[in-house]
């Protein structure tokens, strides 16, 4: 948030001492317009008797001075937004908002804690005549507020002191929206009472946070109504400007005036002078703890209000370096023993407030400086805690740069007071980032392991361990990290540690996989596959087995037959596979077997055809229960079989016939069992296509067969994105594919002519197909141009070494009778729809229908045949009677049999043309 910094009177505060008497001088100022305007009695003044305490001491309070600023000058609003901007933090800077979450969810207490707001009146007291009238009212309604109120919550849980803490920030915004800023101010006042309270001492990280988050809310409210009331003067004409700029400028003094009053809340009025003055107030707190929470709070403010200002920042750590002493004395041990905490634990609760004040100090900080914090750390006698903070706030491109010497202070720590594993977990994180002299990288990484070895909590050790793990992979080759896998599986295995232990050892695979994309490499080291053995739970080892196939994917390029690789990988899709249960959901199947199929299409064993299919084979017993993988692998083999001929061709038939029967039957024995009969379909077609392509004539009618048999089986809707949808589209697509592939495939000697033709129809007739649908009569419209394809001396295509029906038939005259005598029946069962469509009224359909014959007529028939010429004429005239055809396509039909016509050997269209006619829709 932005806060308002007006310009303060100049003020010496070198001889300031809180323990001078208080003066308190009020001038005359000038009365606002507004109600509620505050206003200054009576100049006078008042002394205190002579302090035996302060009698050495002259000096005013701040209030006064203050005042006496005001009689002599205006405060205006000495920066604009645009320059508050200009020195605010850049977006590399850390916020402290990003720390918050982390700071409540690390310093926990299972302790019970409390609460107490005195909200009462002190009516007895005796004010000092040294306080001015408008003083003392100002204090005593602070005192009258809510009288005799007091309020203490006992025994409260961590997530209760939480509520009750958010419930006093409701209540301060709240109080201030309903004008009441009195009870606001004592909001705020009551709850910075709570910052000295360290009963709970391993909660007080957290009740730093969430109380100053009140403090920050209260600091939000007064800057922005002043800065509302700002930006509306500016928008007032000349002379009203004056005026209310006048009574802005009592309203901006009233407020500090008032907070100067208050011992709690500490003035932020000229920043310049006020940093330094509180920066030196800090060092009146007893408790270092605490201490080093105001500072960390001062120094977080002053980041926000003027970040320029480094002197501050400095002093305040250079006075904390100067309280660690106090951590040994005797009121600190004292309060430890007491509370039952031991002194590690103690100086971890000062990590954030010197993390954060170290990153206020080195954000965009010159190097000098940070080597004299260095330095500094060195003369205290490396204390631990603060060395462990100074390598997570300064840069990791310094840190990386100066390791060696990092390594040497942390050598010289004390073990008893922050484990020495913490610290080379810190620098691991920077030399994560940043990289140090490429010399002393192996003496870097040989100094930590041998600290990090020895750690004996599991926990502790897999933390640090896996930390220093992308060190290791960034500058080493297998041989160092196959090493450090080892160690975690030593450190991990005995009493199955490995199983608290998940999320850091996901963190080990990630880093691994990010450097090591060459598979060969990675499953030759000897330690992986016994890595990946520690993921014993099924959604931990399957989310691993994931990862690693996603990189697989991504950056194998080539393709392989590396049985190195080849083993390692069917192991870990097999994991996945085995995985899939009833209760998978669908899109979790999908995914996992799109990793799969990813990695089916990147085997090849080049022209080892026997090596592949065998793979296919393995593969189909691995992966029985993923549909889509099983899909894919009868695709391989298709391919495979047709890629045999390809290269195999002319040498070595029999064998490769024989390959090509091998896949032809691995094809057949595996796609009866998927579950999709749109999926059988289309790959027995496929599949038959292939074999008729290789001249396995028995294997492509057996294939054909089998999806012709299937049919009835096809549901008369299915499930399409979650939705279901009529199946007659996906079926009529199949039937005309299936008769594309027909013209081609002769028929079986054993059979009847045409007798696939003939079981295709004759499937159709007896399919339930839906009511008020044309899809059956539209197959045999369908049919009609296959049949007339089959009367020609010359098939329209054909397939090399493949004997079709023209030259099985060779244009025997039984065999044009039976495909003429098949046309006149499927004539007849359309024509007969088209007369039930008329009994129906469906005028429109029957239309359509119509006129689909007709072009299959025109394109296809005979129209020299009178009958056929005639049928034609009346088809034409049905399907424009109800005015249904669209009159684009009738005019471009008639267009087309006019050019037509024009050929030597099509005169006779010259006729019917003259016999069709447009109507137009009434």
């Amino acid at each position: 948030n932005q806060r308002c910094r007006p310009e303060g009177a100049p003020v010496e505060f070198g001889d300031y001492h809180p323990l001078k008497p208080i003066m308190v001088t009020d001038t005359k100022t000038r009365r606002g317009a507004r109600k509620g305007s505050t206003s200054s009695s009576s100049s006078s003044s008042s002394s205190v008797p002579p302090d035996p305490l302060s009698s050495m001491l002259d000096g005013t309070d701040p209030l006064s001075m203050f005042a006496a600023a005001s009689a002599s000058e205006t405060p205006t609003m000495s920066h604009s937004k645009k320059e508050q901007d200009e020195d605010a933090v850049g977006p590399d800077f850390e916020p402290w908002s990003s720390k918050r979450g982390e700071i409540l969810a690390r310093f926990t207490t299972t302790e019970k804690l409390s609460i107490n707001l005195f909200m009462g009146s002190d009516r007895g007291k005796t004010w000092s005549s040294a306080v001015s009238e408008k003083v003392r009212t100002r204090l005593e309604e602070l005192d009258d507020l809510e009288e005799g109120s007091q309020r203490e919550l006992l025994n409260l849980s961590q997530q209760d002191y939480a509520n009750r803490i958010e419930e006093l920030n409701q209540s301060l915004k709240e109080a201030w929206a309903s004008d009441q800023k009195v009870k606001a101010l004592k909001i705020v006042i009551q709850c910075s009472k709570l910052l000295s309270d360290t009963s709970v001492i391993q909660f007080y990280p957290s009740k730093f946070v969430l109380i100053t988050d009140i403090l920050d809310t209260f600091g939000r409210l007064v800057y922005d109504r002043i800065w509302t009331m700002y930006i509306y003067i500016l928008s007032l004409p000349q002379p009203r400007h004056l005026q209310e700029a006048q009574y802005f400028s009592e309203t901006c003094l009233n407020w500090f005036f008032k907070i100067a009053s208050i011992r709690e809340l500490l003035p932020r009025f000229g920043i310049r002078e006020t940093l330094p003055r509180l920066t030196a107030m800090i060092r009146g707190i007893g408790d270092p703890l605490v201490a080093a929470y105001a500072r960390a709070y001062l120094c977080r403010v002053g980041m926000e209000v003027a970040p320029q200002l480094k002197d501050s920042l400095n002093c305040n750590f250079f006075d904390l370096l100067g309280t660690f002493r106090q951590i040994s004395g005797e009121s600190v041990q004292n309060q430890l023993v007491l509370q039952r905490v031991e002194t590690p634990e103690y100086l971890t609760l000062y990590s954030p407030a010197i993390s954060w004040i170290l990153q206020c100090i080195a954000y965009r900080a010159p190097e000098i400086l940070l080597t004299e914090m260095m330095e500094r750390c060195k003369k205290l006698g490396n204390n631990a805690l603060l060395l462990n903070s100074v390598m997570r706030a300064f840069s990791s491109e310094f840190v990386a740069a100066r390791a060696t010497d990092f390594i040497g202070m942390i050598k010289d720590c004390d073990e008893a007071g922050f484990p020495k594993h913490l610290l080379f977990g810190s620098l691991g994180r920077s030399l994560a980032c940043s990289d140090p002299p490429e010399s002393e990288r192996l003496t870097i990484l040989n100094e930590a392991w041998k600290v990090i070895t020895k750690v004996r909590n599991p926990q502790d050790y897999i933390n640090c361990a896996e930390i220093w793990v992308e060190f290791t992979c960034r500058h080493f080759t297998k041989r160092e990290v196959n090493t450090i896998l080892a160690d975690i599986i030593k450190h991990m295995t005995p009493d199955r540690a490995f199983e608290d232990a998940y999320p850091q050892l996901q963190s080990v695979i990630r880093k691994i996989l990010n450097y090591f994309h060459d598979f060969s490499v990675l499953f030759s080291m000897e330690r992986f596959l016994s890595f990946l053995d520690m993921f014993q739970k099924d959604s931990v080892r399957v989310e691993v087995c994931r990862s690693i196939m996603e990189v697989f994917i991504k950056h194998q390029v080539e393709l392989t037959r590396d049985p190195v690789i080849l083993n390692a990988m069917l192991h870990i899709c097999k994991t996945m596979h085995d995985s899939v249960n009833a209760l998978t959901l669908e899109d979790e199947k999908r995914s996992l077997a799109l990793l799969i199929i990813g990695f089916i299409r990147m085997v090849s064993f080049g022209r080892d055809f026997e090596q592949q299919l065998s793979f296919c084979v393995e593969a189909r017993a691995t992966f029985c229960n993923l549909e889509p993988v099983l899909v894919q692998l009868i695709h391989t083999v298709n391919q495979l079989a047709m890629e045999t001929r390809r290269v195999m061709r002319g040498s070595h038939s029999r064998k490769t016939a024989a390959f090509v029967r091998a896949c032809a039957a691995y094809s057949f024995i595996t796609i009866p069992s998927l579950s999709s009969i749109f999926s059988r379909l289309s790959l027995y077609l496929l599949s038959g296509q292939v074999a008729l392509a290789n001249q396995c004539l028995s294997q492509a009618d057996a294939f054909l067969k089998a999806a012709v048999s299937i049919l009835p089986e096809v549901p008369r809707s299915i499930s399409v994105e979650g939705k279901l949808r009529s199946s007659e589209s996906f079926l009529l697509d199949f039937i005309n594919n299936f008769l594309a592939t027909v013209l081609v495939v002769p028929d079986h000697p054993e059979h009847g002519v045409l007798y696939l033709v003939r079981g295709l129809l004759n499937m159709v007739q007896d399919y339930t197909w839906e009511d008020n649908s044309d899809a059956k009569v539209r197959v045999y419209i369908s049919a009609l141009p296959l049949l007339a394809a089959m009367c020609q001396e010359t098939y329209l295509y054909s397939i090399p070494k493949v004997d079709s029906n023209e030259t099985l038939y060779g244009g025997d005259p039984k065999f044009l009778s039976e495909i003429n005598k098949l046309c006149e029946t499927l004539i007849g069962q359309i024509l007969d729809h088209l007369k039930a469509l008329s009994r129906d009224e469906s005028t429109k359909r029957q239309g359509a229908v119509a006129f689909s014959l007709f072009g299959i007529l025109l394109a296809h028939g005979d129209l020299r045949n009178n009958k056929l010429s005639q049928l034609a004429v009346n088809l034409w005239n049905l399907s424009h009677k109800h005015g249904h055809c669209e009159t684009r396509i009738s005019v471009r039909t008639l267009e087309y049999m006019k050019h037509q016509a024009q050929q030597p050997n099509m005169v006779h269209l010259s006729d019917t043309v003259q016999r069709l006619t447009l109507q137009s829709r009434t």
